[in-house]
């Protein structure tokens, strides 16, 4: 027969079993703090290995029937900031972020300073990329068709949409990763491309 637990040694197991009890509940509390202070970093601008370097050599053919060139990174050294923007008819935040593209290439003082949008279309049929820019405007200066999506490739591409900050040697200056939106236009690609102007 047991002996009767003394009343020591009952709380001990009853601060044993507390404790026990505490470690998930501890555990949780920190990976919610953990996944709440990421909530406010800034989850679209991924790192880039090509920030700071040339944009990799490539020539798009032009998009049949949108009456704009096409582009190489030839286009991209001409001495202008140049916005490239991956984009595809297919992908839902690209229609959600085209207004704040549309404002873009409306800025006349944008245009002024020679600021320019490219439009890359990746993996997208020609004619569904033209359809999607007769419906929602096209604020393209340049747009080049990347079907098999091999250039998306050589820029890093993770998805659509993503847009980059070309600085007019050519050298790519910031990569925007996800739709724009208004407050990503004014707090991160409006500040990266006033950076490139300089």
């Amino acid at each position: 027969m047991d002996a009767p637990q003394t009343a020591p040694d009952a709380g001990r197991e009853r601060r044993k079993k507390l404790l026990f009890a505490l470690i998930p509940l501890a555990a949780f509390l920190a990976l919610a703090g953990l996944f709440y202070s990421r909530l406010g970093a800034d989850s679209g601008r991924l790192p880039s290995a090509l920030v700071g370097r040339p944009a990799p050599q490539f020539a798009l053919p032009p998009l049949p029937g949108a009456n704009k060139p096409a582009f190489s990174d030839a286009d991209l050294r001409t001495g202008s900031v140049t916005i490239v923007n991956v984009f595809a008819s297919w992908c839902g935040p690209c229609r959600d972020e085209h207004p704040y593209l549309m404002k873009l290439a409306a800025d006349e003082r944008l245009k002024a300073r020679g600021v320019r949008i490219a439009g890359l279309a990746y993996k997208d049929e020609p004619d569904q990329s033209l359809r999607f820019l007769r419906a929602l405007g096209d604020p393209y200066a340049l747009i080049g068709v990347d079907r098999s999506g091999r250039v998306g490739v050589e820029w890093g591409v993770y998805g659509v949409p993503e847009t980059f900050v070309v600085k007019g040697d050519g050298s790519i200056a910031y990569k925007y990763v996800g739709p724009i939106d208004e407050r990503g236009l004014r707090e991160r690609l409006m500040p990266a491309i006033e950076q490139a102007l300089k």
